[in-house]
């Protein structure tokens, strides 16, 4: 098993160099600073998405769902179309992107929070159904946005287009230094409760019969992984796909139910696909897609032979 992650960790240290110092021409100090940057994101963006898309995988006991069904994805594009179309494209908040940043995490999490406080507040409500009160507000909250494009100026409808693909060039030193620290505080507060997620992948029933306090852990793993989500999002935009394809490949690659390896090579799996996708955007498409088409076509195709496979297995 250590062999497999080493493996992983030494084609991603590869990919990482030769994306580092390809074709730089000698001219370090101005190539060096600026890939690093673009690099930093994209490794803290894929170890978010692999991180959180695990953990929420191994709560629900289902390897096709991804955090993104709680709606958080279709939150964060309701709250860029409702400042253009309430203030404009050129308002503070979209052209400071400090604020938007801050502003869309804190409404995604703000969102996240009351949502589990008022699901959990009774007794017997459990994850399925806030799963499907999740898709019920993701839905709610695509058609306000799809409505206010439609009413919004055509330039402008541009600037919420651009908003809707994920996009690791435009990335903002600030972003990643604010994002750095959220995610070394969340993973000192996951730290303590990690250990809970081997017994948790059993099932409810015997996690609880094996003396896991299953209600508070999962709380709190739902409140990290909206706050994990709710970075990458804000970060780079949404990826739909990439959780899914990177979580399951990492199953059948690692082949074991310890979820300290799952993590760590779905993690790796993840920066993989990332740093090689824009290699292969830059290198053999010559910027012609973008890396996040590629991804969530990839994820797309993967996340049908998932259906197909488990249509068969019944």
């Amino acid at each position: 098993m250590k062999a497999k992650v080493w493996i992983l960790a030494i084609v991603a240290i590869a990919l990482i160099a030769t994306f580092m110092l390809i074709d730089a021409g000698g001219n370090w100090d101005y190539v060096l600073p600026r890939r690093f940057k673009k690099i930093l994101a994209i490794v803290l963006t894929g170890g978010i998405i692999a991180f959180s898309t695990m953990v929420f995988q191994t709560i629900t006991n289902n390897r096709i769902l991804t955090p993104s069904i709680i709606g958080l994805d279709s939150l964060y594009l309701f709250i860029q179309t409702f400042v253009v179309y309430l203030f404009g494209s050129t308002h503070m908040t979209l052209m400071n992107k400090n604020v938007n940043f801050l502003l869309s995490a804190a409404l995604m999490v703000l969102f996240a929070g009351l949502l589990y406080k008022w699901l959990f507040k009774r007794e017997g409500q459990n994850i399925y159904f806030l799963l499907l009160v999740g898709i019920i507000f993701g839905t709610l909250f695509n058609s306000l946005s799809t409505f206010m494009q439609v009413l919004i100026d055509p330039n402008e409808f541009q600037v919420v287009q651009d908003k809707m693909f994920a996009s690791f060039n435009n990335v903002n030193t600030d972003l990643l230094v604010i994002s750095v620290v959220l995610v070394l505080g969340v993973a000192a507060y996951f730290w303590k409760y990690i250990k809970y997620l081997d017994v948790l992948s059993l099932g409810r029933d015997q996690a609880i019969n094996l003396g896991i306090p299953y209600d508070f852990v999962v709380k709190r793993f739902l409140i990290v992984i909206a706050i994990l989500v709710s970075i990458a999002t804000a970060l780079v935009g949404p990826i739909t796909f990439l959780g899914l394809l990177v979580a399951n490949l990492a199953h059948q690659v690692m082949k074991t139910y310890q979820h300290k390896y799952l993590i760590t090579g779905s993690v790796l799996i993840s920066i993989i696909s990332l740093v090689g996708g824009v290699l292969i955007v830059e290198r053999v498409f010559t910027f012609s897609t973008t890396l996040s088409v590629i991804v969530n076509f990839i994820g797309g195709v993967y996340f049908i032979y998932l259906l197909l496979k488990e249509n068969k297995s019944w």
